[in-house]
């Protein structure tokens, strides 16, 4: 059974991605650190529901000492297989009022996140010849958003990462992908006030995309026919760019 992390594993689309590998037949570690209790929820939801099997792991991706001990810990079990690098935080403002708080809290987890987890991971899987990583980008990334200058940053940043990572790993029978969903429905476009009725003016499919259907995409990256799509950002946003 291949084995499947998935950081920020308690989020809305982070939990749909692990039901998602689970149900292809990975044995999923779902990672949380702010809310793990989030985490272990989705964890066993999944042993639960029987549909696949799951556990839960905590560690703050932004202490690369205690990722690389928490990662140390889980190859004890086996290399992981597939990474999908969903964890991810916002905290808005114009740059010209940004504190360096805002802008290393968001580059810290969505980029330096991204070095420390992967990092360890990469040898044990290029062992095996086959594996499959996932970064989650962002609409941001390719658009801009005002007020998201280091949410944008972050995320163009992985785009750049996973095609010169896939570079690396293409030989060995590693891909590297990174996707990039629009309006997503979840409680944080909620609280951005984002109504249907706004959303249907912004976006030409006229509604917000579901977890799922992102969940959707990046199974099939992580799975065997998509052993020749690498170096690519995919985007999932209803047609909005």
């Amino acid at each position: 059974m291949r084995r499947a992390l998935v950081t920020g594993g308690g989020s809305p689309i982070g939990a749909a991605i692990a039901r998602a590998l689970a149900a292809d037949g990975a044995h999923v570690l779902v990672h949380g650190h702010a809310n793990p209790a989030r985490a272990e929820a989705v964890a066993a939801e999944i042993r639960a529901g029987g549909h696949g099997s799951a556990e839960a792991v905590t560690f703050d991706l932004t202490d690369a000492a205690a990722t690389a001990a928490a990662v140390e810990r889980l190859l004890e079990d086996g290399p992981i297989q597939i990474l999908v690098h969903n964890a991810g935080t916002h905290d808005d403002a114009p740059m010209a009022g940004m504190s360096q708080a805002q802008w290393h809290g968001v580059i810290g987890v969505s980029l330096d996140g991204f070095f420390h987890v992967a990092r360890p991971l990469l040898l044990p899987m290029i062992g095996t010849r086959w594996g499959r990583i996932v970064a989650m980008s962002s609409l941001s990334a390719i658009m801009g958003n005002r007020g998201q200058v280091n949410y944008a940053a972050a995320k163009a940043g992985l785009i750049g990462a996973v095609r010169a990572l896939s570079l690396e790993c293409a030989p060995r029978g590693v891909t590297v992908n990174a996707v990039a969903p629009g309006i997503i429905e979840s409680p944080a476009v909620e609280a951005a006030g984002l109504t249907r009725e706004r959303i249907a003016k912004m976006v030409p499919a006229r509604r917000a995309g579901r977890p799922e259907e992102v969940a959707d995409l990046v199974a099939f990256l992580c799975s065997d026919r998509a052993g020749y799509i690498t170096g690519q950002c995919i985007s999932i946003n209803g047609g909005l760019a």
